[in-house]
C-alpha cells in the first residue's frame, strides 16, 4: 500500500498515518514554544530566537505534512505558487513599512 493517495483528478494526498505524523510533530511544536515561554529559562532576546526557530520548523512541518509541498516534479507549480505568494507578501509588507516610515519622517516631524 502506498503512503499517498491519489485522486481522480490525480492530486496526491497524505495518508492517515502522515496527517497524524504531522499532528504530533505540531503539538509538540507549540508544547515547546509554550514551555519556552513559560519556563523563562532563557534571556528575551534568547526566548525570540527560540521562538524563531520553532515557527520556521512548525511552518516546514505544515507545509510537508499538511499541504503536501514536496520537490517531486508534480509540485512544481504549487511549489511556484507558494514562492510567488511569499515573495509578494514580502515585497508587501516591506513597501508598507518604507511608505510608513518615510510618511513618519517627512510629515510628521514638523
Amino acid at each position: 500500500m502506498s503512503d499517498l493517495h491519489t485522486s481522480p483528478s490525480g492530486e496526491s494526498h497524505g495518508s492517515v498515518s502522515s496527517y497524524i505524523i504531522g499532528f504530533v510533530l505540531a503539538v509538540i511544536l507549540t508544547a515547546a514554544s509554550f514551555g519556552l515561554v513559560m519556563s523563562h529559562s532563557l534571556s528575551p532576546s534568547g526566548t525570540l530566537t527560540g521562538l524563531a526557530v520553532l515557527a520556521f520548523i512548525q511552518v516546514l512541518v505544515h507545509l510537508h505534512y499538511f499541504l503536501h509541498m514536496g520537490s517531486g516534479s508534480e509540485q512544481r507549480w504549487n511549489n511556484m505558487c507558494f514562492f510567488f505568494t511569499v515573495g509578494f507578501v514580502v515585497i508587501l509588507l516591506i513597501g508598507t513599512m518604507f511608505i510608513m516610515n518615510n510618511t513618519a519622517l517627512h510629515m510628521m516631524s514638523r
